[in-house]
């Protein structure tokens, strides 16, 4: 190995106890395997026993907690108890090289693309008129319905740790429903869950940790995995939808009602790792820096966005506990083993189309995939034009 990148396999124990072998951590990715429903396929199996050896945490594509809140056509379903079964057999076979399996769970609010299609509507914090992927209204949600969506979240936990999970993620990032109760763009409320203050818009975000952790405390085997997914400040030009200080009091506050084992800092763009604040006092300093010191040791950060290779996993590591890459183990599922046997330079982040099998890439995975690859910067033009032939 070079000794350069000794730091990335260093031992990181979580604050549950758990030991990760290495800071390494496969990020969520959508592979668009499932059934309609949301049911584990044989292609989602494949895919995961592929990459049982990738990283020794392994974090799950979105996991819908309803069908009002699915973000993709043919993502997993966590919403109801007929999906545990299959699930059970994905967590077995992303585990079967010794990582810990973490399932995301997400509500996708306004952006559910699939419940628009389906129901044709979408709900989030406040009534909103969209012109996207067709014009529409967002439908304000009642607190009934707060509340039973806080529930959801409680259930599919539920179903988590049945399933033999090693813990659940919490997805508050990139503007989904969590994110859209905590910003000023899209929370208009007036209520309890509403804008008029700080602890008003980060009420919704702390009553799902409060119930998902409850079911935790009751029901999970020692050791469990919390995670949450947050992007630390949002912004449109020089408007705030919430400062980087704001989101550092949401974490403050969720720390001390939820056992949070990391928080992975999570945006749109390219070499998100890399982001710099636009706002407020911590103006021009590196957003990872930011979150990493403030946190204090306090629970473990995981720098994502970008990262895809080992200079660039390097970088991330000196502001961040854990690196999360997802690209790389798309196309190069030997990528952590080849750096540390010393072969870096044989990675391959290309493909072809004879490769897919080989890969066990799922036929449709290309449908959304090149498009979340893109939008972290992740492919090079010749690897981007091969992969638009594989779409369907």
């Amino acid at each position: 190995m070079n000794e350069n990148y000794k730091p990335l396999f260093e031992p990181v124990i979580l604050p549950s106890g758990i030991k990760l072998s290495n800071r390494f951590v496969l990020s969520p990715m959508i592979i668009n395997a499932s059934t309609k429903e949301g049911y584990v396929t044989k292609e989602d199996l494949a895919y995961a026993k592929r990459r049982k050896d990738s990283a020794p945490l392994q974090i799950t594509g979105a996991a819908y907690i309803e069908a009002y809140g699915q973000l993709f056509e043919y993502g997993y379903s966590i919403d109801r108890k007929e999906s545990v079964p299959g699930l059970k057999k994905l967590a077995e076979a992303m585990q079967l090289g010794g990582a810990k399996a973490v399932i995301q769970l997400t509500h996708a609010g306004r952006f559910s693309k699939i419940a628009l299609k389906n129901f044709g509507t979408v709900y989030g914090p406040s009534e909103m008129q969209l012109n996207t992927p067709v014009k529409h209204t967002v439908m304000e949600m009642s607190q009934v319905k707060i509340k039973e969506v806080i529930e959801n979240y409680a259930e599919s936990t539920r179903r988590a740790i049945q399933a033999g999970f090693s813990g659940v993620e919490i997805s508050g990032a990139q503007r989904l429903l969590i994110q859209t109760f905590f910003s000023t763009f899209s929370n208009e409320r007036e209520d309890e869950y509403g804008s008029g203050s700080l602890e008003n818009r980060m009420r919704f975000g702390l009553e799902v940790l409060e119930a998902v952790q409850k079911v935790i405390d009751e029901e999970a085997p020692e050791g469990f995995i919390l995670g949450y997914r947050g992007t630390p400040e949002e912004t449109r030009g020089e408007t705030i939808g919430y400062s980087v200080e704001e989101f550092l009091t949401f974490i403050d506050r969720a720390l001390e009602i939820a056992k949070i084992d990391y928080l992975a800092t999570a945006s749109w763009g390219k070499n998100i790792y890399q982001q710099t604040i636009r706002q407020g006092k911590y103006k021009g300093q590196k957003m990872n820096q930011v979150v990493y010191d403030y946190i204090d040791g306090r629970t473990k950060v995981m720098a994502t966005g970008g990262i895809n290779s080992p200079e660039k996993a390097l970088e991330a590591i000196q502001f961040s506990d854990m690196v999360g890459a997802s690209t790389p183990f798309v196309t190069e599922p030997e990528f952590v083993t080849k750096i540390k046997n010393g072969v870096e330079d044989t990675i391959d982040l290309g493909i072809t189309e004879e490769e897919v099998s080989r890969l066990a890439i799922p036929d449709r995975a290309f449908k959304d995939m090149i498009e979340l690859m893109d939008i972290g910067g992740s492919l090079s033009k010749e690897t981007r034009e091969k992969l638009d032939k594989l779409r369907d």
